[in-house]
């Protein structure tokens, strides 16, 4: 009897850390010289992304009708990732800037 409790909580025990929610993470791009580094980034919902300005004037990451954060020279700005799909955003001040997120599904 007694090997047959320890041998169900055994079970339950690997059941239930295979069910554990995958850590969100934290994804960095860094602005240098009027360009996102890296272009492209992968990331999954629930990730945060950091862009960190090392530019000495401001920029924006902007996706029309979505987001337009503002990064300040020498700062940072942050997105929460809420769905999956290609986020293609750029710089409002300067078009010519831009870059891709591909986020992936949890």
């Amino acid at each position: 009897m007694m090997k047959a409790f320890f041998g169900a909580g055994f079970a339950c025990a690997i059941f239930a850390v295979g069910c554990l929610p995958a850590q969100a993470a934290t994804v960095e791009i860094t602005i240098r010289k009027l360009s996102f580094g890296p272009g492209t980034v992968n990331a999954a919902v629930g990730d945060r992304i950091v862009w960190s300005n090392k530019d000495v004037m401001d920029h924006t990451a902007t996706l029309d009708g979505s987001f337009d954060i503002l990064i300040p020279a020498g700062g940072t700005g942050t997105l929460l990732l809420t769905k999956a799909g290609p986020i293609r955003y750029y710089c409002r001040y300067h078009p010519n800037m831009v870059g891709t997120i591909e986020v992936d599904a949890r």
